[in-house]
């Protein structure tokens, strides 16, 4: 399964103000960052082509919405849940016959 996490430009402006002025964020801040997101256009395009030219019916690009963490999560699990359900998985069947076991 493919997530494209998706957050605004405003939100990543919030959280990189957040790893500036709480010390224990910090350590995430780049000022490679700053660089690169003066490229925001370019590597929204970006994206757009690799998803669109990646995203297959058997492996489809799922684009999540994620400037609030906990939706972010709570699509992502659905999906997978959703996914795994379709599988119809069963339980192995035991290859020894089993009623004449007894545990003492």
């Amino acid at each position: 399964m493919k997530f494209f996490l998706h957050i605004s430009k405003q939100e990543q402006a919030q959280r990189f103000r957040e790893r500036l002025h709480n010390p224990t964020k910090r350590w995430k801040f780049s000022v490679a960052d700053l660089k690169m997101r003066e490229r925001w256009g370019d590597f929204q395009k970006a994206y757009e082509d690799a998803i669109n030219q990646c995203s297959t019916k058997h492996a489809p690009w799922h684009i999540v919405p994620a400037n609030r963490k906990w939706f972010r999560d709570y699509v992502v699990a659905g999906t997978v849940v959703e996914a795994l359900e379709q599988l119809k998985l069963e339980w192995p069947k035991c290859k020894d016959d089993l009623s004449r076991v007894k545990i003492k």
